[in-house]
């Protein structure tokens, strides 16, 4: 599925239907270059379950736990990861196999610790449609 945005409100929008319509365990994989909306995904994920404190990305802690939504909310920016390995001192299946909501900015980091299960979002630019515009592309079955 290919769904393109022409605003951070539109982008947004988007990851609040994916946050409405997540269930326990469910981890979204956000990947793309700088700037191309990642962590207004997160955003828009956390406000789908129903949070409302400010969320940011978490690039020097590498999570960011919340908890006041209908399910827990798992941030991760793994872009500091330089080896997976220390993905291992988080205790990562905590938070990958519980009964939360994960999301990870920058998971191509750490792919072969990404489960098969998990929701695929690549974000791209294209400046000849508007600085604005986003490109999102979701492989999984389960987000329609």
């Amino acid at each position: 599925m290919v769904v393109e945005t022409y605003s951070d409100k539109e982008t947004l929008e988007f990851g609040k239907k994916l946050g409405s319509e997540a269930g326990p365990g469910a981890i979204f994989c956000l990947d793309g270059d700088l700037g191309t909306g990642k962590t207004v995904i997160a955003k828009g994920i956390a406000l789908g379950l129903g949070i409302t404190e400010p969320v940011s990305s978490p690039t020097f802690t590498v999570i960011k736990e919340y908890h006041e939504g209908r399910l827990p909310f798992y941030h991760f920016d793994v872009y500091r990861i330089e080896d997976p390995v220390e993905m291992d001192e988080i205790g990562y299946e905590d938070y990958f196999f519980g009964d939360g909501v994960t999301v990870i900015e920058w998971s191509d980091m750490i792919q072969e610790l990404i489960p098969q299960s998990a929701i695929k979002i690549k974000l791209s630019k294209d400046m000849s449609k508007g600085f604005d515009y986003r490109r999102i592309s979701v492989e999984s079955t389960t987000v329609g």
